[in-house]
């Protein structure tokens, strides 16, 4: 099959029948070579719903996941997102198509020098990538619109809620055991109120862990 009839299929079969409407997401997933962004032995599943594994722990999240952390952000043109846990940059190139600024952050250098490698083959031009420890964001780059964090993770960090601009917001998955929610984390001022959406699932996103009590 080709890879555009790859890309209507998975927005019209896998995206659309579950409540994502959102014409922004809708056009950039429809546009955005995933399987770019795959490594060569999955690029024939790249459209399949199914997180694809780049090893380390790490992947890239399934479409529809990736659809509804979108389109649970609200999007608009003039957003500043950082992009946490960019992997091969397939996020990073979706939200590139839908707002003004992306500072894509990857703590893994391989990843972080393909993702680089295939935004510049893309013509992408309003995304940079940055190597750096996921939890800390990009305060230099802060303040931040909207944070999307690639992955489920155990809390919000302290450090990406002080990079939210006034009015931004985080969307994240947070898993507590077995169970994942997907919620929108909103600074007004110097308060931050939280809202869960819904029950969802993704893989654990490394570099969130909490650091281990000290026992005597």
């Amino acid at each position: 099959m080709e890879t555009s009839t790859a890309r209507l299929n998975m927005v019209k079969s896998q995206i659309m029948p579950n409540r994502v409407s959102d014409p922004l997401v809708l056009e950039a997933l429809g546009n955005v070579p995933r399987e770019l962004f795959a490594p060569k032995a999955m690029r024939a599943v790249a459209y399949v719903d199914e997180d694809i594994p780049l090893g380390k722990g790490r992947f890239v999240l399934e479409p529809l996941i990736t659809a509804r952390l979108l389109q649970a952000a609200e999007i608009v043109p003039e957003d500043v997102v950082l992009d946490i846990g960019t992997g091969t940059g397939y996020s990073a190139a979706v939200l590139s198509r839908m707002v003004s600024t992306v500072v894509a952050l990857e703590s893994d250098p391989d990843l972080a020098a393909k993702a680089e490698s295939t935004l510049i083959e893309l013509g992408v031009d309003n995304a940079v990538v940055i190597t750096g420890p996921l939890a800390e964001g990009c305060p230099r780059q802060a303040p931040f619109s909207l944070i999307i964090v690639n992955g489920a993770i155990p809390h919000v960090p302290a450090p990406l809620r002080a990079q939210l601009a006034d009015g931004g917001r985080l969307v994240a998955v947070l898993r507590e055991g077995p169970v994942g929610r997907l919620v929108v984390v909103e600074r007004h001022g110097n308060a931050f109120g939280q809202r869960t959406l819904f029950d969802t699932d993704a893989p654990l996103l490394p570099g969130f862990e909490p650091a281990p009590s000290f026992i005597f």
